[in-house]
């Protein structure tokens, strides 16, 4: 039943996606085509994007806040969850909002890779196209006539973990010191080390074990999240001077 609901749901959409893409596409270019579907999906993800910047920006501002009433709360979990809830909702911050653009992308990316794996590109599945998807005569997966991105490229896989490194930089600051001592301390210290450092080292390893297809994806995903967090911070900054 979950099989199911991911394949109508996510898989067969991107896939036809995808197919109808590559139809419009000079010389039918897989490559070409998966960057085009990544900027899709990236533009139609946006407000959620935009969401999740706004709250770290509003986040960090109201940081002195949280960390008092995490102080005043410490030896009171019920109490500290119930106040850090009030004070979210006073704020109008919702602080899952990353956790759910991921968790959005996470199905994607699976869909794509089943694309490449399960579907067995360059060679179209005819009974997953819609009816007003017509089937391509020819699909080309050499990349700008340079690259076969149905196999693995180590170069496009470490293009990957350095471009995951430079998004994380953006969205995840570098750990700043309450002064306070203890295991709450070290492990959010911890958490933010990880995050900044060892996910781009995963990604890395994560994108080489697939096909190019998916790193390509990886890294216009990337470049483009790179652009719109600086777009959005910009913005966000211009409002909050014309509103003082």
């Amino acid at each position: 039943m979950i099989t199911n609901f991911f394949s109508v749901t996510f898989y067969i959409p991107l896939y036809n996606g995808l197919v109808f893409i590559i139809n419009h596409t000079p010389n039918a270019d897989l490559g070409v085509a998966v960057i085009v579907f990544t900027c899709i999906v990236k533009f139609v993800l946006i407000p959620l994007s935009k969401s999740s910047v706004v709250t770290q920006l509003k986040m960090k501002a109201l940081e002195p806040e949280l960390n008092k009433i995490k102080e005043q709360t410490a030896n009171n979990k019920e109490e500290q969850a119930k106040k850090m809830l009030e004070f979210y909702k006073k704020n109008n911050l919702n602080p899952f909002s990353g956790i759910l653009l991921l968790l959005i992308q996470l199905p994607i990316i699976l869909s794509l890779a089943n694309i490449f794996y399960r579907s067995g590109l360059p060679h179209i599945d005819p009974s997953l196209l819609y009816n007003f998807i017509p089937n391509p005569q020819t699909v080309n997966t050499m990349f700008l006539g340079l690259l076969d991105i149905t196999k693995k490229n180590i170069w496009l896989s470490i293009i990957v973990g350095v471009t995951q490194f430079v998004q994380i930089r953006y969205s995840v600051p570098a750990y700043k010191s309450s002064g306070r001592v203890g295991k709450q301390e070290d492990f959010a210290k911890s958490m933010n080390v990880q995050m900044r450092y060892t996910m781009p080292a995963i990604v890395f390893l994560i994108s080489f074990s697939l096909t190019s297809a998916i790193s390509l994806y990886w890294i216009t995903s990337n470049i483009f999240a790179i652009a719109q967090e600086v777009y959005f911070r910009k913005t966000i900054k211009k409002d909050e001077n014309k509103n003082k």
